[in-house]
């Protein structure tokens, strides 16, 4: 038999943060075409519930071509193309470690990742741009794109997206006019439905498919996937923001114990561990954000908290 190679897409590895186990749900597969084979062994499907409680594993892929090369660059290309939505997983930082070169020449070593981790998980700037403005034409599409009888020159329609996991926040604005899509750099509508956008840039034609799970989006491009949450226009003036000093759980889990002499009323210093969590097997320490005293203190042991459940507020002490 030729050579196989396998990877292993998983919903607990955030890929910047990899051992921080994430909630949500689903997998779709899509199969590559060309020389060699593949094999997807699945163990969710579209509609299951991910939970903290079992192993991350999503699914094994595994291709098999009659050269290594052949059988890498299959992998990479059925990772890239696969859809996966809902949870945040491992598959990027997968794709970019079998495209990197090390890899590629089969020089890698137990070092690979502590060497190359921070290049192999920065954030994308190749796209995102284009795909939020994609997700934008497929929501206005059975929409009236005049939004409203006028006589004078109307705003671009605006529209914005987060990025996701990496927060960052993206405005686009657009018009639909009789001659065609407005936008910045250029772009070109070639077609547009609900779930699929086709666009022309700097001469290069591209196909997006877009999936809106109310305010979840998922845009598949031919390079990759970029996941959104779409924003209220006007957001809400009351809607709650975190004290400062908040401490935020950073994954679903379990609190396993609270430091020694940690109440609320405490003097805490920056650093400090306070609390301890634990998910997917392994304790982590939640720590003080800065030095002052411990105002709040909503953890105890044995409680299960959600990403974002509010653990503790520290208020930093006065500067002088």
């Amino acid at each position: 038999p030729g050579p196989s190679r396998t990877s292993r897409p998983t919903a607990a590895h955030h890929p910047r943060q990899y051992v921080l186990p994430q909630r949500a749900g689903g997998w779709e597969e899509s199969r590559a075409e060309g020389t060699g084979y593949l094999r997807v062994d699945a163990g969710v499907t579209a509609g299951d519930a991910i939970t903290p409680y079992y192993d991350p594993l999503l699914a094994k892929v595994i291709a098999w071509a009659p050269t290594r090369p052949e059988a890498v660059r299959l992998l990479a290309r059925a990772l890239e193309r696969a859809r996966i939505h809902g949870p945040v997983t491992n598959r990027d930082l997968l794709v970019r470690s079998l495209r990197h070169e090390e890899f590629a020449g089969a020089r890698m070593d137990t070092g690979f990742y502590e060497r190359h981790l921070d290049a192999l998980t920065a954030p994308r700037a190749d796209g995102a741009a284009t795909a939020a403005l994609a997700a934008a034409v497929a929501d206005a599409q059975g929409r009236s794109r005049f939004g409203g009888w006028r006589n004078l020159p109307s705003q671009p329609q605006e529209k914005r997206y987060r990025s996701e996991p990496d927060g960052e926040e993206r405005t686009v604005r657009y018009r639909l006019t009789r001659h065609g899509l407005e936008a910045e750099g250029g772009v070109r509508l070639l077609e547009a439905t609900r779930t699929h956008v086709v666009l022309e840039a700097h001469g290069l034609r591209a196909r997006y498919d877009v999936a809106a799970y109310g305010d979840d989006v998922y845009v598949d491009t031919p390079w990759g996937a970029h996941a959104f949450t779409l924003l209220p226009r006007f957001p809400d003036p009351a809607a709650a923001l975190p004290e400062p000093g908040s401490l935020l759980a950073p994954m679903p889990g379990t609190v396993v114990r609270i430091a020694e002499g940690i109440t609320e009323g405490a003097e805490v210093r920056a650093g400090q561990p306070l609390l301890w969590l634990e998910a997917m097997k392994m304790e982590h320490r939640v720590v003080s954000p800065a030095t002052g005293t411990l105002t709040a203190l909503h953890a105890a042991p044995g409680r299960q908290v959600e990403v974002g459940s509010l653990l503790a507020v520290v208020t930093e002490e006065p500067t002088p």
